[in-house]
């Protein structure tokens, strides 16, 4: 009879009643279905209780699934927006939240549980939004520069070097990340208490992919020139240094002018339209050092932080050293 209902949680209640009956000790009756032993349990008191019937799936008669294809579209639908928009006053969602909204539109009360199943269902997931600044310009006119920023980096070559630049700022106080943890334990990471800063000025090679870099303990000016001089030395077959930069003060400074006329038509700066972070492909690179060395790190000094670093950068000009070498060979 459990073989014939179709469903396999069905028929392993079947079988473990029919081995209990046998007389098979319950832990055995587990081990051997491969159970929980309170599942086992409860079989034994619904037979008890209702006899053949008490082992059939009870939700056979709670007619059709309220989370079904209808539902997770709108659930879907509903996520793309804020709760703000439908007139909550919460500005994020939450599974209870979630439950209302999709039971003001029509469909039938589920449990927060059963909520948590549609979201998964639909591969949403739990995770921290990206706070942005709107560009100011007009769209056409940011779309405008954006498309010739990008044609620029597709034609450069070893005369016409196009770079991508940008600074990040190495905090001692380590970045906050999420980590796996086991149940009840939450990670501890020590904090030196006071803060200290180093900062690195980075240039992305748009055609090899290798990185130069330099660092300082302020992110003035001359941090900036460092990386200019950098630049020119490691590049002097190049005709014309073309480098994307972002509006930060550094890149028009007084200084950094008067370094760029010392060097004439050797360096030309291009800058992305305000606020378009994502345009710039070094900030990858950044997000890559965060993720693998200063979020959660646990480095008591700043020189001893500094080192790994360091040693993430040489690393990652390592293996786009080695997958060029390979693209080339192939």
């Amino acid at each position: 009879m459990g073989r014939s209902s179709g469903d396999p949680a069905t028929a392993l209640r079947f079988q473990a009643v029919y081995k209990l009956l046998c007389g098979q000790r319950t832990v055995a009756v587990a081990r051997a279905l491969d159970l929980a032993v309170s599942t086992v349990v409860k079989a034994a008191y619904r037979f008890s209780e209702q006899g053949i019937f008490g082992l059939y799936d009870q939700r056979k008669g709670n007619g059709a699934p309220k989370v079904d294809a209808d539902f997770r579209d709108e659930l879907w639908r509903v996520l793309e927006r804020v709760p703000l928009d439908f007139g909550w006053e919460r500005p994020s969602w939450t599974r209870e939240l979630l439950c209302l909204e999709l039971e003001r539109r029509g469909f039938g009360r589920i449990a927060v549980c059963t909520m948590g199943r549609a979201l998964r269902a639909i591969g949403a997931r739990l995770g921290a939004p990206k706070p942005i600044v709107l560009c100011p310009w007009r769209k056409a006119e940011r779309e405008h520069r954006l498309r010739a920023l990008r044609r620029l980096a597709e034609t450069a070559s070893a005369r016409q070097p196009v770079f991508y630049c940008d600074e990040v700022d190495i905090h001692l106080n380590p970045k906050i990340g999420r980590d796996w943890m086991l149940p009840g334990l939450q990670r501890r990471v020590v904090t030196p208490g006071k803060n200290h800063k180093a900062y690195i000025a980075g240039a992305l090679d748009a055609r090899t992919g290798q990185l130069v870099w330099v660092d300082a303990e302020s992110k003035a000016s001359w941090l900036f020139c460092k990386l200019l001089w950098r630049l020119v030395e490691q590049n002097p077959q190049a005709r014309t240094i073309h480098l994307i930069v972002d509006n930060y003060v550094i890149h028009s400074s007084k200084v950094t002018r008067e370094v760029l006329a010392h060097f004439g038509d050797k360096i030309q700066l291009h800058f992305l339209p305000p606020y378009c972070p994502d345009a710039n492909r070094i900030e990858r690179v950044w997000l890559d050092l965060h993720a693998n060395v200063t979020r959660n790190h646990r480095c008591p000094t700043l020189p001893e932080l500094m080192r790994h670093v360091r040693r993430f950068l040489n690393d990652f000009n390592r293996r786009h050293t080695r997958g060029l070498a390979l693209r080339r060979a192939a």
